[in-house]
C-alpha cells in the first residue's frame, strides 16, 4: 500500500525556540527528534518543509496587538520573563517565536494546497498562550493561529482540535470555549495536579458550543490502558462531530520518565491516536492532519512519540 506524503519542519531555525540556562524547553528538543527520525529511517520518507518568520499581522490574526508589541520590546531587552515566572526572555525570543508560527503557517498552507497530505512541525503546538499573555512555555499560540487563518482564509467550518499533551490546552479551549465550530478532545493529566490547572471533564463548552469540548483529565500514574479507554470517547466525540480538518497538538510529556509530569504511556499512545486521527481524516477531511509537537522534556521519550506520530501520518488506511 503507498503511503502517504508527509511533510515535516527540520529547519534549524525552529531551534531558535529554546529556552537557555537549562530550562525544559531547551534548544536540543529538536535535535533529539532529527535524532531519532534518522534512526528509525524516517527522514528520507518525509517531504523537507521550511521555516519562516510570521508576520505581525499575521500574529494579530489571534494575539492582541498591545501584547504583540510588548514581546517585542521584552525581545529586543533580552531579560526578564514574559509570564510569572515560567517563560523567560532572551534576546531574539520575538523572532523565534514567530518562525514557530511561521513554521505552522507553512505546514498548514502546504496541506491547504496540496502540495503534502499531512504535515508534522516538532516544535509548535504551543498552547498555553493567551490572546494577550504568555505562559507556561508559550510565546505565541500556532494552535490557535492556524485555526483562525483556515477559517478566514481558506473558508473551513468546522475543524478538530485533538490534544494529547499531559498539559491541558488551556490557550485553545478558552479562546474557542463558545465556538461550536471548533470540536475540542483534550486528553492530559488532571488539573488538580498539574499546571495549569483546567481541563476539568465538566467543561464542555458554553452557550451554542455546549457540548462541543471533550476534556478527559487523567489521574497520575495513569498509562496505556487508561489513555485507551479515554481515546474510545475521543473517536465517539469527532464522528458525533465530524470536521473538516484535523489539528493534532502531540505532546510527548505524557510518556513514563517524563520529569514535569505523572502519567505513565508509552509511545503506542501516540501511534494509536496518529493511525486513528488519520483514518477520521480519510473519512472526513480528505486526509488532511496538522501535528504539532508540543510537549516533552525527555529526550528519548520525545523521539520515540514524534517518530511514531511521523510513521503513522505515513500510514494509508
Amino acid at each position: 500500500m503507498p503511503q502517504a506524503t508527509v511533510g515535516v519542519v527540520l529547519s534549524e531555525l525552529l531551534a531558535r525556540y529554546g529556552f537557555p540556562h537549562g530550562h525544559p524547553f531547551g534548544p536540543e528538543r529538536l535535535h533529539a527528534f532529527e535524532k531519532g527520525l534518522d534512526q528509525a529511517g524516517l527522514r528520507e520518507r518525509v517531504v523537507p518543509l521550511p521555516a519562516a518568520t510570521a508576520s505581525r499581522a499575521e500574529l494579530e490574526l489571534f494575539h492582541d496587538p498591545s501584547y504583540v508589541a510588548f514581546v517585542m520590546e521584552a525581545s529586543r531587552r533580552g531579560t526578564g520573563f514574559l509570564d510569572a515566572g515560567d517563560t523567560p526572555v532572551f534576546p531574539g525570543v520575538f523572532e523565534a517565536a514567530a518562525t514557530v508560527v511561521g513554521a505552522t503557517l507553512g505546514a498548514l498552507a502546504a496541506i491547504m494546497a496540496g502540495r503534502v497530505e499531512r504535515a508534522f512541525v516538532p516544535v509548535a503546538g504551543l498552547h498555553h498562550a493567551h490572546r494577550g499573555a504568555a505562559s507556561g512555555f508559550c510565546v505565541f499560540n500556532d494552535c490557535c493561529l492556524a485555526i483562525q487563518v483556515l477559517r478566514q482564509r481558506w473558508r473551513v467550518e468546522r475543524i478538530a482540535y485533538v490534544d494529547i499533551d499531559a498539559h491541558h490546552g488551556d490557550g485553545v479551549f478558552f479562546a474557542f470555549e463558545e465556538d461550536p465550530a471548533v470540536i475540542v478532545a483534550d486528553i492530559h493529566e488532571d488539573g488538580r495536579y498539574l499546571f495549569p490547572g483546567t481541563g476539568f471533564a465538566e467543561d464542555t463548552g458554553r452557550g451554542a458550543a455546549a457540548g462541543t469540548k471533550l476534556n478527559l483529565p487523567l489521574a497520575p500514574g495513569s498509562g496505556d490502558g487508561e489513555f485507551q479507554a479515554a481515546w474510545a470517547q475521543v473517536e465517539a466525540h469527532l464522528e458525533a462531530f465530524p470536521p473538516e480538518f484535523v489539528i493534532f497538538q502531540c505532546g510527548a510529556d505524557g510518556l513514563a520518565g517524563d520529569p514535569l509530569t505523572h502519567l505513565a504511556y508509552s509511545p503506542a499512545c501516540h501511534a494509536l491516536a496518529t493511525a486513528s486521527l488519520c483514518r477520521l481524516a480519510e473519512r472526513h477531511c480528505s486526509g488532511r492532519v496538522l501535528a504539532l509537537g508540543g510537549g516533552g522534556y525527555h529526550p528519548v521519550n520525545l523521539a520515540a512519540a514524534w517518530g511514531a506520530v511521523v510513521a503513522g501520518l505515513l500510514q494509508r488506511g
